[in-house]
Protein backbone atom coordinates (compact mmCIF):
# COMPACT_ATOMS: atom_id res chain seq x y z
CA UNK A 1 0.00 0.00 0.00
CA UNK A 2 2.74 2.65 0.83
CA UNK A 3 4.05 1.32 -2.91
CA UNK A 4 0.59 2.50 -4.36
CA UNK A 5 0.69 5.77 -2.36
CA UNK A 6 4.18 7.13 -3.21
CA UNK A 7 3.19 6.01 -7.27
CA UNK A 8 0.13 8.21 -7.08
CA UNK A 9 1.87 11.13 -5.08
CA UNK A 10 5.20 11.09 -7.99
CA UNK A 11 2.49 11.32 -10.52
CA UNK A 12 0.64 13.98 -9.07
CA UNK A 13 3.55 16.26 -8.62
CA UNK A 14 4.58 15.25 -12.24
CA UNK A 15 1.40 16.73 -13.63
CA UNK A 16 1.79 19.51 -11.77
CA UNK A 17 5.14 20.22 -12.94
CA UNK A 18 4.37 19.82 -16.73
CA UNK A 19 0.67 20.98 -16.91
CA UNK A 20 0.22 23.07 -13.08
CA UNK A 21 -3.47 24.13 -12.42
CA UNK A 22 -4.62 27.87 -12.77
CA UNK A 23 -5.65 28.82 -9.02
CA UNK A 24 -6.90 32.83 -9.89
CA UNK A 25 -7.13 33.10 -5.74
CA UNK A 26 -3.61 32.96 -5.55
CA UNK A 27 -2.89 35.75 -7.61
CA UNK A 28 -5.69 38.15 -7.37
CA UNK A 29 -6.80 40.49 -4.58
CA UNK A 30 -10.71 40.01 -3.52
CA UNK A 31 -11.04 43.08 -2.45
CA UNK A 32 -9.82 46.56 -1.21
CA UNK A 33 -6.76 47.01 0.23
CA UNK A 34 -5.98 49.37 3.06
CA UNK A 35 -4.97 51.77 0.73
CA UNK A 36 -8.43 52.08 -0.10
CA UNK A 37 -9.42 52.32 3.84
CA UNK A 38 -7.40 55.15 4.50
CA UNK A 39 -8.45 57.48 1.23
CA UNK A 40 -12.19 56.84 2.57
CA UNK A 41 -11.17 57.65 5.80
CA UNK A 42 -9.54 60.89 4.60
CA UNK A 43 -12.46 62.88 3.31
Amino acid sequence: MERWALITRLASAFREFVVPRYRPELYYMRGPGPASARRENAR
